[in-house]
């Protein structure tokens, strides 16, 4: 079987670096270890530098290790750059560079999924290629 492609949403990217052994945390692990492939945008990244901070009291990095750790993940990912199109069925329009990244990564790379937390994309679920982390890695996490 072919190496999964996916898209990872910003909130996922957090939750595993703050909580490596939670199901975002096991993505990532299966990311370092070869088993995913993962498409990111540059605004899925700027978006994680931003937020970053919030959550240092988990993660514990400094401000040079989080602008590190966002550079490798850059370096580590294929970067992909979004397409532009509105849908309107998004209820959070601010999700609508995640849903661009889904639409090129898939049509330009081959991309299997976005997985993402947020509820207004998953909503979108029966439209794209979107899972949970939960249903991913239950799905895929054995593989």
């Amino acid at each position: 079987m072919a190496t999964l492609r996916v898209v990872l949403d910003t909130n996922v990217l957090l939750s595993g670096i703050a909580y490596p052994t939670s199901i975002p945390g096991k993505i990532l692990a299966a990311w370092r270890q070869g088993s995913l492939e993962v498409l990111l945008s540059a605004y899925i990244l700027s978006e994680l530098r931003r937020v970053l901070p919030r959550l240092m009291h988990r993660h514990g990095l400094s401000e040079d290790e989080m602008d590190d750790l966002v550079d490798l993940l850059a370096l580590q990912s294929e970067m992909i750059d979004p397409l532009s199109f509105l849908d309107p069925d998004l209820r959070d329009q601010g999700d609508q560079p995640i849903l661009n990244t889904l639409a090129e990564a898939v049509k330009s790379a081959g991309a299997d999924y976005l997985i993402t937390g947020d509820k207004d994309l998953l909503s979108l679920s029966g439209r794209y290629r979107i899972l949970s982390p939960g249903d991913f890695w239950r799905t895929y996490g054995g593989a």
